[in-house]
């Protein structure tokens, strides 16, 4: 057979569990048409010996909802081997969206998801290529991606639509609930692959108000899970809250068969420790054969900020009048001694709150006006100046007029912790939230830290059980029904990795956002090559497609590409599924060749 694109010698670890075994891959016409074996030329060759070779990251949380509108190419996700994405978590996204609710919708998404207004009003423009929800996804269709899309509709967008700026203040009518029902069953047939919504509590929207899918009753959530599963599929995606979590979450499930995946599950979430409940209760729905799955995060939740927008402290008490005022205000407010006192109480280590012991674990990660305080710990720079840590950060951020930065590790910061969330059989590590908070963190590169640090470094999963976790286990999760599993005739989204060296470089700051505005992002070190859809997308750091090039990713309607049926028939002279005889296999402590 001639191949259009084969990879030669390299381990092979189909996104299964299985062991992993050395062998070819053949590609032609996008498909994976040989595996094992795969005998015959090809138009190109990519010699994979001493790599991994395996199939696509599937990022099942991102909020590339907004940015794929003017980066089709979604950096950085693709360096670091992700093929298919998942917009539209947490009850956001931008669509449906009528013209006059586009301000709000984007003043939402700066306030929640720490997106830069400026960037989603310069890069969004003032004609947006659609209104209702299917016509988002013509859009996204006729834009092109680097990588797959699969999209689930947001709870909040779908009330702002129907409601109005009412959506922020109430509960909705029989005739605004009729309504919504319709508009989900008309994502669900338009391609959606589930609903999403968030009751959490630091959720807040334009003017500090609760994003609107807080104010829905439980029975408007009952109903659009209902209207969503009338077409026989989709997954419910939600940020939990107080009045919404495991008990809704268990009669969501049982009514109407819907699997769930909760956001998040994070070491130190409600306390040291706390985290062993949550895994008991994932046990008990597993056991009782409901699919109730929680997201965990493999990296530390490092956020990088500024007090201009506090994101890490809004759960706090202290700072509910900072969140509604202007940058005026809150230069008042910060320098108001009865808020430091307060600020100071709920920052104290023995704090009942995520925020507790913060300044212990913070840096000043920038200052203008004296470069030498960056990157020293908050705690020691105070002590020099014989000051408390909660009031240096507080006059830093007053000198520079809000625009000083600081970072720390705002939860999943206990690494033993982590260690048992990851390993748990009963979640899915996912959350890179890609797309959000980008001046504030780069989570992007959770899956070459999953192989770098805990597969290499900690030993704490196999490279089997660590590819399962980043490909077929999220895939199957979401209804995402021909990807994350390297098979025959399957598609052709292909990673190359080295074992030895993969990794993500540190996290460095760019202005490449429209508007100017910034943003993190990591390099990948050791991915060789990333392949969508049987096209060469990376090879060794670098783009191989020209501005001119169609992009190779696909709009995952329902969950699978145009036209494909599931699990794809077998390529005509195919070899073997699965490993080959006489193929040899590799230890599952020590894959690939060394």
């Amino acid at each position: 057979m001639q191949y259009d694109l084969k990879l030669t010698g390299g381990t092979i670890i189909d996104g299964s569990g299985a062991p992993g075994y050395r062998g070819d891959v053949g590609i032609k016409d996008g498909v994976i048409v040989a595996l094992g074996v795969a005998d015959g030329d090809a138009t190109r060759t990519l010699d994979a010996t001493g790599r991994v070779v395996c199939p696509g990251f599937v990022d099942i949380h991102t909020h590339y909802d907004a940015q794929v509108m003017w980066d089709n190419k979604l950096t950085c996700s693709p360096w670091h081997g992700v093929t298919t994405a998942v917009v539209g978590n947490c009850g956001f996204g931008i669509a449906p969206m009528r013209p006059e609710h586009r301000d709000i919708i984007m003043r939402t998404l700066e306030k929640v998801e720490g997106m830069s207004y400026e960037a989603l009003s310069a890069g969004l423009g003032e004609e947006w290529p659609f209104v209702t929800y299917p016509e988002y996804l013509d859009a996204l269709e006729a834009r092109g991606c680097a990588i797959n899309l699969a999209s689930v509709i947001g709870h909040s967008p779908l009330r702002l639509y129907v409601m109005g700026e009412d959506a922020t203040e109430r509960e909705a009518s029989e005739l605004e609930l009729d309504q919504m029902q319709a508009l989900v069953r008309e994502a669900m047939q338009a391609g959606a692959i589930g609903f999403s919504t968030s009751m959490a509590p630091t959720h807040h929207g334009a003017g500090g108000k609760p994003v609107p899918s807080r104010l829905a009753a439980f029975s408007e959530v009952d109903a659009l899970v209902g209207a969503m599963r009338e077409s026989g599929r989709g997954v419910l995606q939600a940020a939990q809250g107080k009045r919404f979590f495991n008990k809704e979450f268990v009669e969501l499930a049982t009514r109407h068969g819907v699997p769930i995946t909760w956001t998040a599950l994070l070491a130190g979430m409600a306390g040291p420790g706390s985290h062993h409940r949550f895994l008991e209760v994932a046990a008990e729905h597993a056991a009782a054969g409901l699919t109730i799955v929680p997201q965990v995060a493999c990296r530390p939740i490092m956020f990088d900020f500024h007090l201009g927008e506090p994101y890490p402290f809004e759960i706090l008490p202290a700072f509910h009048g900072a969140m509604r005022a202007d940058a005026a205000g809150k230069l008042a407010i910060y320098a108001d001694a009865a808020f430091r006192e307060q600020f100071k109480r709920e920052s104290a280590k023995d704090a009942k709150n995520v925020d507790a012991g913060w300044p212990e674990r913070a840096v000043i990660s920038r200052y203008d006006a004296d470069p030498s305080l960056e990157e020293r710990p908050v705690v020691e720079v105070a002590n020099e100046r014989g000051v408390d840590p909660v009031d240096l950060v507080l006059d830093l951020s007053i000198a520079s007029g809000l625009t000083a930065r600081f970072r720390f590790a705002f939860l999943n910061h206990d690494q033993s912790e982590v260690r048992d969330l990851i390993q748990d059989p009963n979640t899915v590590i996912t959350l890179s939230d890609a797309g959000a908070h980008a001046d504030q963190l780069c989570d992007a590169c959770y899956s070459t830290h999953l192989l770098g640090h805990w597969v290499r470094e900690q030993g704490a999963l196999t490279l089997e059980r660590a590819v399962h976790a980043l490909t077929q286990r999220p895939a199957t999760l979401v209804g995402l029904l021909d990807r994350g599993l390297l098979a025959l005739g399957r598609p052709a989204d292909v990673v190359v990795f080295d074992p030895a060296t993969v990794a993500p470089a540190p996290l460095r700051r760019l202005r490449d956002l429209p508007g100017g505005a910034e943003r993190l992002v990591a390099d990948a070190i050791g991915v060789d090559a990333v392949i969508v859809n049987g096209q060469l997308l990376r090879h060794r750091g670098e783009d191989q497609q020209g501005p001119e090039d169609a992009l190779p990713g696909v709009l995952l309607r329902g969950g699978q590409a145009p036209g494909a049926r599931g699990d794809a028939p077998r390529a005509k002279g195919a070899k073997a599924a699965g490993r080959p005889a006489g193929a040899t296999v590799t230890s599952r402590t020590e894959p690939g060749p060394a």
